[in-house]
């Protein structure tokens, strides 16, 4: 489970960074809270932040269920290509929002594995002692 809580700091770690990245374009572009919009520096990086906010809610329950109900390091190694995905997602967007789609399919991909493979062990796991 050691690979699990890993893979997890990293994700936490990334949106520890993207929030910062957030703070940063604030000041940088003078958007005074409690503002959602201005630069579209800022609005970007506001919206990769978010965007991760999404998608780990649903990411970091789906690696552990996958970690308890199918295999801890399989779902450890699924689990790296999320943060992957995000930080390909976060450059590509600030660079060119259109370009965007590569690493959130790798970070949706991800969790969507460990998801439909949690919801199959459980599934297995509970059936099995009937």
């Amino acid at each position: 489970m050691e690979s699990i809580a890993i893979v997890t700091v990293l994700a936490l770690v990334q949106y520890l960074v993207f929030s910062y990245q957030v703070s940063l374009a604030r000041i940088k572009h003078s958007v005074r809270a409690p503002a959602m919009t201005g630069h579209p520096e800022f609005e970007r990086a506001y919206r990769v932040h978010q965007n991760t906010l999404e998608q780990i809610v649903v990411f970091v329950p789906a690696l552990w269920m996958f970690a308890v109900y199918v295999h801890a390091l399989t779902g450890a190694i699924i689990g790296l290509l999320f943060p992957l995905g995000r930080y390909i997602y976060g450059k590509s967007y600030m660079n060119d929002p259109s370009r965007r789609a590569a690493g959130f399919t790798i970070g949706a991909a991800s969790t969507a594995i460990l998801l439909t493979g949690a919801a199959i062990g459980a599934l297995i796991s509970w059936i099995r002692p009937l």
